[in-house]
């Protein structure tokens, strides 16, 4: 099989149809696209989601607990608690071990979350570290699914496309980028990408205004990938307007260096939303008063009408409902640049 997630008709047919028992409070479980579980407890709801860390060599605690945090904000829940999972390969140190646990610290303090449990040992299993947190959070007003998406709304998205990717790149492959020409500046700009990795304020805010009428992280097959998932969750069709898609300096310069497409590149950092088109610039001011950049990059179709990317030059390209992140094919590229 591909390196990377799970096309959508193998996650049906070998994992989402495998779910044990239906259970009544659950108003949201496993399926393609959807961020996180919502769970009614009592008279509330709490939202739940496990991510790993597969694709960063560095920052990897760091991501962790930004990256499942932000699935969970999505959903309009707070994230509160986390248990991790730390695999660690036997040629770990124990500098390893702090490194990493010092930076899953300092994130869940940004974010006010504890850690309250999880796994931690060395395996032969892995070949380098693998990092699995599980954030738990209530829901702070109504819960937001991915697939709430209706026909009419406009998409939006913050920040700029590929902000993960741009800092895993950055960071991983720094020495082989300069040699290629990328200056020092842009990679070191580059590295304060991680600073913009969390999504939980914008999310909140959204929530809290309740204009959204979905919201999704997207993390693999980047802001197209993420805008697919939204449209096959949703059972609508989405367009999607390729010069409207903000791209920052350095993720473009970074990409044509190596030959990938920023569309494509994980987006972890950038919140997609679909929102009303009548609320959709009060949605967009509510993002701006917290300093947040948001753009209107496409639209929700009826049922039916695909997902397309309207290019630049006004080329419409279909997108498959599973799209491949870019970052799985960097290491690749890098050994014949």
């Amino acid at each position: 099989m591909k390196v990377g997630k799970l096309p959508a008709e193998l996650l049906e047919r070998f994992v989402m149809s495998r779910i044990g028992v239906i259970d009544p409070e659950v108003l949201v479980g496993p399926k393609y696209g959807e961020d996180a579980a919502i769970i009614k407890i009592g008279g509330s709801y709490i939202a739940a989601h496990s991510d790993p860390i597969t694709a960063a060599v560095k920052n990897a605690g760091w991501l962790a607990i930004n990256v499942a945090s932000n699935d969970v904000a999505v959903r309009g829940a707070m994230p509160r608690w986390v248990l991790n999972t730390i695999l660690l390969p036997p040629s770990a140190s124990i500098e390893d071990l702090d490194e990493i646990t010092g930076q899953i610290d300092r994130a869940a303090r940004r974010l006010g979350i504890m850690i309250v449990g999880g796994h931690t040992e060395v395996t032969d299993v892995v070949s380098r570290l693998v990092i699995v947190s599980t954030v738990i959070g209530p829901v702070v007003g109504r819960p937001i699914s991915t697939g709430g998406a209706g026909v009419g709304d406009m998409v939006i998205m913050t920040k700029t496309a590929g902000v993960e990717g741009t800092a895993i790149i950055a960071t991983d492959y720094r020495d082989i980028l300069l040699r290629k020409g990328v200056p020092q500046e842009v990679l070191d700009r580059a590295l304060s990408f991680y600073d913009m990795i969390s999504v939980v304020d914008e999310a909140l805010a959204l929530a809290k205004s309740d204009l959204a009428t979905s919201m999704h992280d997207p993390t693999e097959g980047g802001i197209v990938g993420g805008v697919a998932e939204i449209a096959y969750a949703s059972g609508k069709g989405v367009e999607i307007w390729e010069e409207s898609v903000p791209i920052a300096p350095e993720t473009q310069e970074i990409a044509q260096t190596i030959g990938i497409d920023p569309l494509r590149l994980i987006s972890s950092g950038s919140l997609i939303a679909t929102i009303p088109r009548d609320h959709v610039e009060e949605a967009i001011k509510i993002l701006r008063m917290k300093g947040i950049k948001a753009s209107i990059i496409g639209k929700v179709l009826p049922s039916g009408s695909g997902v397309t990317l309207v290019k630049k030059d006004s080329t419409r390209i279909k997108i498959p409902m599973h799209v491949d992140d870019e970052i799985y094919r960097v290491s690749e590229i890098i050994k014949t640049i």
